[in-house]
Order: C-alpha cells, then structure tokens, then sequence
C-alpha cells in the first residue's frame, strides 16, 4: 500500500504557554483510494488485502441525539479510563472522531496531562491504520528519524524547548470521510493533600459526544475510608455520577447523555470543559504505616496522625514590586491576613516584603500573639507594590534572622524553620543570575531550614523556584495569578501548616533490599504521606521489616512494621482491575523523578552525566517518556514515522531557568551581614541522610553485628538528653499485623533530684525489666516511679516471671552461675528463658546458643549468629545477629530478649540474657509471676524522706501492699540502648529479695520445668 503521506499531522505537546509542531509533508499518492473508504465504523484491527489495509468491519453506535456540530465534524466517542492501585493511577483517554464533511478539515486530539505525570503510550488509527508508539534514547531515535528522511521516506520531528509537558495535542487535517481514534496513556502517583487523595483528570472533549464517560476503579489492599465526587464540572451532573464503595475497592462512573451535555436545549456547543475530580483515603490503623510488597518490590506508605504539631519558626517573604499591583497584590493580602489568623501560639513568625529593596516587618521573630498577628495583618494591608525585583537579598535577609534567631538559642530544638517565598517574576534588581541567587542560598541557610516557592501567574521562573525549593527541603507550586489566587496560597500554606514530624528516616534489612528511593525526609506535615520504594528478595525472605525513626513534639520515635511477601498476592491476583505491575511502576516513578531533581542540582558536569545515563535507562526500561527520551511513532510497515522529542534549551545557563539578563552586579552577591553567621556545612544532598546507594546508613541498622545499633524499635529508644519522654511505638504486622505499642522512655539526666527534695521521680526505663545478676526493675508509669530489688538464688533455680492462665502464657527464667565466686559470693544470671504459648500449642526456648521454637515434634532453631525470622500461628520471632530476639504474640504482647556476650576466657563473668517486658503487654486482670503481678500496677506511698549511710543513697519510707518498707534511693542499668555499659535508671531499691513489695517470698516463685505454669492462690 501506498504510504499515508495525503495526511496533513501536526502534534503539539505543550508546556503553560508554549508550543511546538509536528508536520508530515508530501501529498498522498493515493489520495482517491483513501476517499473511497466506507466510513461506517471505526477502525479496530487492521489486515492486508492485495497488498493494502483493509477497512474496519466494526461499526460505531449512531443511536441517540445528533452530534454533528456546524463543522461536520462528528465525535462518536470520548472516553476517560482511569485505574488506581494503591495510589498509581494508570489513565488512559480516548477519542473517536470523523470529518463527516466532503472536503479536508482539522480533527484536533487535546489532553491535558497532569503535571508531573508520564506519558507512556500514544497511538493513532486512522482508517485502519494503526500508528504505535515507541520509546527511545534521543540519539537513537533522531538517528531513526534521520535515515528515514533519507531514504525519502515520511518523517517528522517534534520539539519542545520545555522539560515538563502538560498539554498533549494531536492536529490532523483529514480529507472527507475519515475517521481516527486516538488514545493516549499516561501514569501518575496520586498524592495525599489535607488528610485525603485528590485523583483530577481533565474533561475537555471540545464538542457534544455520542457517548461520554469518565470510568475510574480504585483498589486500595490497605481499605478504604472514604470516597468522595465533588460537583466540580457542575451541579447538574450529580445524578449522572454514581459511586459504589467496598472495603478495598471503589468505582465511580460519569455518563451523562447528549442533552446533558448541551449548553442549552438548541446547542451544538457542549458544557462539559473542566476537572472530574474523585477524593478518597485508605484505612491507616497504625503510626508505622503501610509495607507493601508485590512482584518483588515493596512500597512503604507513612502517614502517622494524632501527634501533636512541631512548632514553627516561619518567615513569609512577600514580591512587592511593581508587577504585584493589582489582582495579585490584592490576593496575596486576603490571603496574608487568613495565615496569619491560623499561627499557632507557639510559632514564630515574621515577614520580609521586597523590591529593589527589603523591608522587615520586624527585625527577629516574635511569638504569634493576638496583638502581633493583628500588627501584621496591619502592616500587609499596607503594602502598596512598587519598583524591581530583588530576590536574592530578600531570602539572604530570612535566612540570616532565622540563623541569628538559632545562634541565641530562640529556637525550640523541636521546632520546625521555615521560609515562604512569594514572588510573579525573576529578579530584576541585584543578583540576577539564577544560579548564582540558587547557590547563595544553598551557602547561608541552614540544612534543616525549610523553603518553599509560591510563583503567581507565568512571568516567573517557575523551574528555578522549584529548583530552589527542592533543594531546600522545600516544595514550589504556581498560582494562577487571578481571582482563585487567595484560595490557591490558603490551600498550598494548610499543606505545610502542620509539621508533625522531623528527621524521618526509614530503614530495612541489609541485603533483603536494593535500590530503594530516598529514605531520609527533613519533615513530615500532617495530612500529607511520605513514600518509600525499593527492590525485595522475595525469593529469599517471607517477610520484610522495617524501622522508622523521627523527632516529634515531645518524643524520639521508633516505628516498626513487618509485612508478609506474599501478603497481597491472592488479593491482587483475584481482581481483574488492579495493575499487576503497579509496584514495579510506581518505583520506577518516584526512582525517576528523583534522579531528574538529583540531576538538576548535580555539581559536576560528570556527575550530571552519569545522573542522565540512568534516567536514560530507566525510561526506555519502563516505556516512559522523559525530557532525556523521545517518543518514535509509526506505522505497522515502519514508512511513516514521526518523532517526538524535546533537545536542550540553549538560552539558559548551567541548569534550566538559568537567566542572565539586567544590570550588572558585583561578583560578590553575598552581603557581608549575610554571612556573619554562615556555618561550614556538610556536602549537599538532596535529601539529608541514606541515598539509594547506601540505605543503611543511620540511627538503625538491622541485620549487621558490627555496631549494637541493631535493637528492634520497642527496646531501643533514641536517646534524647535534657529532652522530654522518648515515645517507641511498634512493632505492627500486616497479615501476622497488630497494633502500635506505646513506651515512655525518660533519659538520663531528666529527673535527678537532690536529697532535701521532698519526693523523687525516678528516671524510668519504661518498661519492667530483669537483667544481670538479676536485677528486677518494676515500672510504676501512673506513678512515675521505678522499683527495683534484686533475686539471690541459686544456680540452676528457675523463676516464673509471668504467669497468666487465662491468657495461656507462662514465662520462666533459669539461673546460671559464674564461674567462681568473688568475695565469697556466687553471682547468679539468666542462662535460659522459655515461653510457654499453651492456646497455641509452641514454646520458645531463648539460650545463650540458640532460639528454638517447639511445636510439638517440630523444632525451628536459629542460632545467635544468624539474622532472621520464624512465624507460627501469629508468632512473630525476629532474631537480630548477637543482639537480641524479639517476640510478638498477636500483636498486641511483646517480649524482648537481650544476649551479653562475655570475653570467653574471662576467669569469673559467663554469657547470660535480660528480658525487657512492657508494662502496656495484653494480660488478663488475674496475670501473676514476679514481673505478671505488676502489670496491674499497685499504689505505693513513699514518703520521710532521709538521709541515708551513704550520703549519695538517701532512705524513704514505702508503703505497699499494707507494708511498711525502708527503701533506698539507687540506680540499677538499663541495657537496651547500651548493651556493654548500660544506662543508669533511677528507682527506690527494695532490700532482702524484695521482700513486702512481692506477694509472699521469692521463693513463692519457683517452679519445676523452664514451662511450668505459677500455681498462686
């Protein structure tokens, strides 16, 4: 067949404002044959006849109103396919249209894409003929291209001087009697934005449809909570929307009818021009989030809530000059005054307005008082816009008062600095070199400051505002610069209105995982979701654990969660809708969207390269079209071919958005007020802390024995001196999941108290305890008390420790000696501890050698030199190499068991265990044992404070139980933190094997075999 040359094609992929066009020359030399056509039905499939393609056999439905409007051009069909799994959307639209005219016309493809997202498929049938698309390095498709053109075969190109594409259009001047389909396909993550995920996909067929439809699935494994349409094309489509919910899958529907879609009873125009838009969110039953793995690759959701807000030390830097008048200034004031309003009290906050020249409001910053937020709405109101544009001293000056503020010591250490830069152009005044301004910062600001970049309307950078921003642990985001302005700068400031958490950072297994996404975020803001993704051995491994550490308002925290690897796959593998490959996807995603902002701020030209090689890479790999690829599109033979491609932007200079125009400026742009308290700072890195390339770097490493920083979250709170309560939560299962579990944890140092004090708080370990020779520690939280007392036993005694019946669960602890005695005393250890899990039929032995689970005849050991896992009948036990083994029944009760190696030639000392036991563990009310019988925690009184024999160990009296005891004021160690040296925990020490403060005698509660169950009455 002839080549289908008679088509006049323009493409335009376009970016805001500017577009570009693709041109297929020539005239068909079988122009007649194509005007021939039976135009009866749409093209589905295409065959050969004699050499040439065959007409579809398919026919379009013609039934219902007419649809032609006043040009002839007929659209049968606009159709809108949207599937999210798990927070990826795959979208694809189609459109049916034919020029039903007698003589050539444009039939016009135009989509918006959102920004930020994919473009992964595009084809186009035109009578039969199908032109697919395909995904090439740029080198390797302009080659294509060229011989194609030189071989006097059809060719064009298509280019575009932007890197982001937000509109994709598709031009085709048709003879009469075509018809074309053309579908594009486009992926995206879904965002969570003020607590909900906002999926918008642009409806704009540009005339009346026979048949209109917007189709959208969800398939969330983690539940869903809610699922919500606005009326946002129009209140006279709410009865034409239909939503039905499930507990892990959604599917809304839009159809609405010709006559609906009319402007008016007489109209061929339609009303339909605007977003649909579908709100949700997932079920989230615990703080450590969702772990999720498929087809060898894991996805980690995070998005913890009720916590309470950081406070904020906020610096608005407001664009005054003289292109604000108007609209935008009038916005920006409305808006002003509404942030201000919504300061916490304990936030800081000033404001900085610039021209040429940079006002301060005031000169530090002041707490959010009523009468200061009132000053300032004020002072904003008064703002009358003038002159240039001098961006670089306006943020040099923010960032020196946020450093002056923190080099006196203003600043909560908790608290959150930020700053938020408004402006609608580039600068004009001062510094004017992009780069220059973006390398300034990046020298003065502190690496935990935060700054974001609102730009109005489309005169400003909006490339070098994002650069800006990300650089700076911030976000950028454009503003329309008209009347929904105030609302958009509301909108964007509740998005980072409430920090709840800072220095997150998320760690895995070493060697169950590769190639994982940025894993340390500066902050986290509430209602937002942080999102980590990586490659996982499912070969090898059944489950993968995770650890995540942050700051929060009044606590360290440590998040733990484990997820099953085969948890989703009967799930997924049953619903027809969900993406099989949606992990792999959505980690190719953020993996690329991170190598581009890594690439825009690389400091080599090498480095850069090799950034690019990769993006390269990856997008061929995973059929995605990026700035560094370009798009082949072609005919089944190959003789008609098109490229889509977008080169370099030789105007700007090092980076995109680079500009370097105005008045000259010193090379020096740094002011000397400036850099009076610059601090010398460590390598820039995009996001502070582990990079794919070395993951477990960090607060936490699991599985490695080289350092003793492999404790499991619930036993290794980060300590946080002159802090308040260090709060560990975990850990949580996904199939084997259970709850959080909550700890309070005061450091060292926090609760000291001298002996005149009338009471004394102890510094608390948090939780019950019983290590070295043994020392008891008995945590009274209500209380804020800590008791200790110690055990002189013999070697070989075993003594139940917990004894609860009802619950099924019986834990004992066997005395090893040491090796000889010293002072004629021989010290006793725990040389074994088992765990008797009777409802479910397993015991757990924990040794010195060896975990070993016994269930019936069947015995599971791991040794202490091995890194893993053993999962029975919802118990977890998680063995981390010579540190410790951590088991969790059903989630809801954990025990923690910590190995002290000894040197093995040591004359005295011997290997032995401690066991740390929450006191929130689930036991029934009737649970005994010398640690079980504090879990109801009993009141006690101590009072007549005095001094002791040893003046540094005052004595009190402690009523308890109906005794009178005299106890004294000590410290025992806590080893969770420091295995080797321990931490000192304060407590009243109870004397003769802590007698009176137990029920009955110490020798009340030995028992026969390491399982026995306590008989007490």
């Amino acid at each position: 067949m002839g080549r289908l040359t008679g088509l006049f094609l323009v493409l335009v992929l376009a970016w805001e404002t500017r577009g570009l066009d693709f041109i297929i020359e020539d005239i068909p030399e079988d122009l007649d044959e194509w005007l021939d056509f039976e135009m009866d039905g749409f093209v589905s499939q295409s065959a050969q006849r004699n050499g040439r393609y065959q007409r579809s056999i398919t026919t379009a439905d013609d039934s219902g109103e007419v649809v032609r409007g006043d040009d002839d051009i007929i659209l049968h069909s606009y159709k809108v396919q949207s599937v999210i799994t798990s927070r990826l959307a795959n979208t694809m639209v189609q459109s049916k249209v034919a020029n039903a005219a007698k003589y050539p016309q444009n039939l016009v493809f135009d989509v918006q894409i959102p920004k930020g997202a994919f473009i992964h498929n595009f084809t186009m049938n035109v009578n039969g003929i199908t032109f697919t698309s395909s995904i090439k390095e740029k080198s390797e498709a302009r080659s294509q291209y060229a011989q194609a053109r030189a071989k006097g075969k059809t060719a064009g190109i298509l280019r575009s001087n932007a890197l982001d594409m937000e509109n994709f259009k598709a031009e085709l001047n048709v003879p009469g009697g075509t018809k074309v389909q053309f579908e594009i396909h486009y992926q995206e993550t879904i965002r969570r934005k003020l607590s909900s995920y906002e999926h918008i996909i642009p409806v704009q067929p540009g005339r009346l449809a026979k048949h209109l439809e917007v189709d959208i699935r969800i398939v969330e494994p983690q539940g869903i909570n809610f699922v919500h349409v606005p009326n946002s094309l129009g209140d006279e489509f709410s009865d034409v929307t239909t939503v039905t919910k499930g507990e892990k899958k959604a599917h809304v529907s839009f159809k609405p009818p010709v006559a609906l879609q009319r402007k008016c009873p007489t109209c061929s125009s339609t009303t339909i021009d605007g977003n649909f838009v579908v709100t949700y969110d997932v079920v989230r039953d615990t703080k450590a989030g969702e772990l999720e793995i498929f087809n060898g690759y894991f996805i980690h959701y995070f998005a913890p809530e009720n916590l309470k807000p950081l406070p904020k030390n906020i610096l608005f830097v407001i664009d005054v000059s003289g292109s604000m008048w108007g609209m935008k200034m009038k916005q920006t004031v409305e808006a002003m005054k509404t942030i201000l309003g919504d300061l916490r009290s304990d936030d800081q906050f000033s404001i900085l307005d610039f021209n040429h020249n940079v006002r301060a409001w005031r000169d530090g910053l002041v707490h959010a008082t009523k009468s200061e937020t009132e000053a300032a709405k004020k002072y904003v109101e008064g703002i009358h816009p003038n002159g240039g544009t001098n961006i670089n001293d306006a943020l040099l000056r923010a960032i020196f008062i946020l450093n002056e503020a923190n080099k006196v010591g203003m600043l909560d250490p908790n608290s959150v600095s930020m700053i938020v830069l408004v402006s609608d152009g580039d600068p004009t005044v001062g510094e004017l070199k992009l780069p220059t301004i973006q390398k300034n910062v990046k020298k003065t600001i502190q690496e935990d400051t935060s700054l974001f970049g609102l730009g109005i309307g489309f005169d400003v950078d909006y490339d070098f505002l994002k650069r800006l921003s990300v650089e700076n642990n911030g976000m950028a985001q454009r503003l329309l610069g008209d009347k929904e302005t105030s609302s958009q700068m509301k909108k964007f400031y509740h998005q980072i209105s409430t920090p709840l958490l800072k220095k997150i950072e998320f760690n895995y297994p070493q060697g169950m995982v590769s190639d994982v996404t940025h894993n340390s975020f500066q902050h986290y803001f509430g209602g937002s979701e942080i999102v980590v993704s990586g490659k996982v051995d499912t070969a090898s491994t059944q489950h993968l654990q995770s650890i995540i550490t942050a700051t929060a308002s009044n606590a360290e925290l440590v998040l733990e969660t484990l997820a099953d690897s085969e948890g989703l796959d009967e799930f997924l593998s049953k619903d027809k809708h969900a993406d099989p490959k949606f992990t792999e996807k959505l980690w190719a995603y953020i993996t690329i969207n991170q190598l581009m902002a890594e690439r825009n701020l690389a400091s080599t030209a090498a480095l850069k390269r090799n950034i690019t090689k990769r993006i390269l890479q990856m997008s061929v790999d995973h059929h995605i079209v990026t700035p560094y690829t370009a798009m082949l599109i072609e005919n089944p033979n190959g003789d008609e071919l098109m490229l889509a491609d977008s080169p370099r932007d030789n105007k700007r200079a090092c980076c995109p958005g680079a500009l370097a125009v105005g008045h000259p400026k010193p090379e020096n742009s740094i002011p000397l007020w400036a850099k009076s308290t610059s601090m010398p700072k460590e390598p820039f890195s995009l996001l502070k802390g582990p990079t794919a390339a070395a993951i477990h770097a960090g607060s936490l490493i699991i599985g490695q024995a080289v350092t003793d920083n492999s404790i499991p979250s619930w036993v290794r709170p980060t300590p946080k001196p002159g802090g308040p309560l260090a709060v560990v939560m975990g850990p949580t299962l996904s199939t084997i999941r259970a709850g959080s579990l909550l700890l309070g944890q005061p450091l060292p140092g926090n609760s000291t108290t001298s002996v005149g004090q009338q009471t004394k708080k102890s510094s608390g370990s948090g939780i019950h305890a019983v290590d070295n020779d043994p020392h008891f520690i008995v945590n009274l939280p209500r209380q804020q008390k800590n008791i200790c007392f110690n055990i002189d036993s013999k070697p070989g005694a075993i003594l139940n420790l917990v004894s609860d019946a009802e619950s099924g669960i019986a834990v004992n602890g066997q005395l090893v000696g040491a090796k000889q005695a010293v002072n004629e005393k021989l010290q006793t250890y725990f040389g074994k501890i088992g765990f008797d899990f009777r409802k479910k039929g397993v015991k757990v032995e924990v040794s010195t050698e060896a975990i070993t689970l016994m269930d019936g005849s069947s015995n599971t050991s791991l040794s202490w030199s091995d890194t893993g896992r053993i999962i029975r009948r919802r118990l977890l036990i998680i063995v981390n190499r010579n540190s410790n083994v951590t088991i969790v029944v059903n989630g809801n009760t954990t025990f923690m068991v910590l190995l002290h190696r000894v040197w093995k030639k040591h004359p005295v000392n011997v290997d032995f265990l401690g066991i740390y036991i929450p006191p929130e563990n689930h036991f029934s009310p009737s649970v005994h044992g010398l640690i079980g019988q504090f879990i109801v925690e009993p009141a006690v009184n101590i009072y007549n404070e005095r001094p002791g024999q040893d003046p540094e160990k005052p004595e009190a009296t402690m009523e308890v139980k109906g005794h009178k005891l005299t106890v004294t004021w000590g410290f025992q160690k806590d080893y969770r933190v420091d295995r080797k040296a321990g931490i000192r925990v304060q407590c009243w020490f109870v004397h003769n094997s802590g007698k009176g403060f137990l029920d009955g005698l110490y020798q009340d509660y030995l028992v026969p075999t390491l399982y026995s169950v306590l008989q007490w009455p």
